[in-house]
């Protein structure tokens, strides 16, 4: 299956940002501004206290500024340098968290709810989809080719981009295909065959019949409630702001418990009660900057026409408590693939898009910073939002 290759149109007398059409991992990281990017994907999307407490060390020993928490569940290093890349990828392969080879690691791209119970088969099959994307038969899939493992009692993944999904409806476990109005009804004993079956078909591109079992389905609506922090079925929920967590703070938060990693810029600190008191958490459903979302811009990324997470931390107040802002840096839009109130750095000012992504036409062009309030205002009067989206990770890498 090919995935859409066209590269976002440039402001006028911008040149065109490069689109990488893959992610950084651990075995094969990604040359950004500020250094090489190196991305941990945790087995089921959890960090033990110990990977975790070992992950702020390394982040401190070879990383640059805080990690990163990202879209699909993941924690990125940045700021790596060459020549520390092997001595920080032992340090990982130590804690359990580097798979057998850089193939291996494209594969197992999953996504994993984090609002799981006991005996929902959740980890089991999450485990097991793994281990079967590591198998020598897997399939060869395109390089941003994702899976859900959604099989808690209400699907909370709808808004995260992902190929095949394993779900849970009233008469038990289902697998989809995120892109083709498809189902197939499946048990916690075959889910895992049947969704590697779907993902060799999609990976042919063909026209031929879907696998057997696969029958027409209604079309997923992706917007659901967007998670808050609070308690939460499992633990306490803490966000950061532009998803962005120091070594220390991260270190401190493993002393609370074992760590579940969330497609939402969040951490699910297991068995807490109440919020860590940790400095730079944002603990408070209605603080604004969890309605704001951003990439690195000018700071990180040299791709980046303007700053980004200043801007957007300056205009956090602006936004309406069911809307959310998007500053990016380029037409890449990397942080956040769904339409919103957008604006995009260029070399002549801010680009604005009152409901659309950083690559649609913008409705004003070339806006200086200290103007942006008041036109900002004027798109929210306009503009119905995306309520319900979560914000996606803030990389400067293409989103899935």
């Amino acid at each position: 299956m090919r995935e859409p290759s066209a590269t976002p149109a440039p402001a006028p007398g911008a040149p065109p940002p490069t689109v990488h059409g893959w992610c950084p991992g651990a075995l094969r990281p990604m040359a950004s501004g500020d250094g090489w990017i190196v991305r941990v994907r945790p087995h089921a999307g959890r960090l033990t206290r110990a990977q975790a407490a070992g992950i702020a060390r390394l982040a401190a020993a070879h990383g640059r500024g805080p990690l990163e928490l990202t879209r699909r569940a993941n924690l990125q290093l940045r700021g790596v340098a060459q020549a520390s890349h092997p001595e920080l990828l032992a340090g990982l392969q130590a804690l359990g968290l580097v798979d057998a080879d850089a193939a291996a690691e494209q594969r197992r791209n999953i996504v994993v709810t984090p609002f799981r119970a006991p005996g929902d088969a959740t980890l089991a099959l999450a485990e097991a989809l793994a281990q079967a994307l590591a198998a020598p038969d897997a399939p060869a899939l395109p390089a941003k080719f994702g899976f859900a493992v959604d099989c808690g009692a209400t699907p909370v993944l709808r808004a995260t981009p992902a190929h095949v999904r394993i779900e849970r409806d009233g008469r038990g476990l289902v697998v989809r295909a995120d892109r083709a109005p498809l189902l197939a009804r499946a048990t916690p004993h075959d889910a895992v065959a049947i969704a590697m079956q779907l993902a060799h078909w999609l990976a042919r591109g063909d026209a031929a019949a879907p696998p057997p079992g696969f029958q027409p389905a209604p079309v997923l609506q992706r917007a659901g409630p967007r998670p808050q922090p609070g308690p939460v079925p499992g633990g306490w929920l803490v966000a950061a702001a532009f998803g962005q967590l120091p070594a220390d703070i991260l270190a401190h938060l493993a002393e609370h418990g074992d760590l579940r990693l969330t497609p939402w810029r969040m951490l699910l600190v297991e068995g807490a009660r109440s919020a860590p008191a940790l400095p730079g958490l944002l603990n408070d459903p209605a603080d604004p900057l969890l309605r704001v979302v951003a990439c690195s811009g000018t700071e990180g990324c040299r791709q980046a026409a303007g700053p980004t997470r200043p801007l957007a931390r300056a205009l956090a107040g602006l936004v309406p408590a069911h809307g959310l802002l998007h500053v990016s840096g380029c037409s890449k839009g990397c942080a956040h693939a769904e339409p919103t109130v957008t604006l995009v750095a260029t070399p002549a000012g801010y680009d604005l898009v009152r409901h659309g992504k950083a690559s649609a036409p913008p409705d004003r062009r070339a806006l200086r910073a200290d103007a942006l309030a008041s036109h900002l205002a004027h798109a929210w009067e306009t503009t119905t939002t995306t309520q319900d989206a979560p914000p996606h990770e803030a990389t400067d890498t293409p989103p899935l």
